[in-house]
């Protein structure tokens, strides 16, 4: 693919695209539990996790531009590298994600899902760093862990990746149930997008 046809778009380019181009394809990588909670209308669920998974096989069969969403982008554009040699035509990132969208008031539709992965994580550091920092008025070589977890968030925000996230995802509430992976991929792949709410 080339790298110039793999752009970055706010909320307001990524509707002007629908408007002027029926075709786009809007998919949302994030887990399906988040996608209930709150997605925008007409988009696709196709997990990061899945594409992970079947990225060795992935092909595409139309030339429909995609835009690829996420609650803030990070998994939008972790997604849009995976999906660099699958013969895609136009991809593109959704910047900020939801969060920009709702944010810009474009529609978005609600429903009833877990928190975004963004908030788990923050409760999760939080959670550990209170924890420990408490725990070592017991035990002073406590306060280590708050200090690997500080240092972990620092790494995070330097590299724009998340390992807390990826052990988070790994939780029940988070993983993609099983699913007929060919027909959630097809969205993504097929020539004739999937009937999408």
């Amino acid at each position: 693919m080339d790298h110039a046809e793999a752009v970055g778009m706010d909320a307001a380019r990524v509707r002007a695209l629908q408007e002027a181009d029926p075709r786009v394809r809007l998919i949302d990588v994030r887990t399906p539990r988040e996608f209930a909670a709150a997605h925008i209308p007409g988009s696709s669920n196709v997990p990061i996790e899945l594409l992970r998974e079947h990225r060795r096989e992935l092909s595409a069969e139309h030339a429909d531009p995609v835009v690829l969403v996420c609650r803030s982008g990070t998994r939008a554009e972790q997604a849009r590298q995976l999906l660099a040699a699958s013969g895609l035509g136009r991809i593109h990132v959704l910047q900020g994600g939801i969060s920009d969208w709702e944010s810009a008031g474009a529609p978005l539709k609600r429903g009833r899902g877990t928190w975004a992965m963004e908030r788990q994580v923050r409760l999760a550091a939080g959670a550990i760093v209170l924890l420990t920092v408490v725990a070592s008025l017991a035990f002073a070589p406590l306060k280590w862990i708050a200090a690997f977890v500080g240092a972990g968030l620092i790494f995070a925000a330097v590299t724009d990746t998340c390992a807390m996230a990826r052990v988070l995802s790994l939780l029940p509430w988070n993983r993609v149930r099983q699913c007929d992976a060919p027909a959630t991929l097809s969205a993504l792949t097929e020539p004739a997008p999937t009937a999408r709410t």
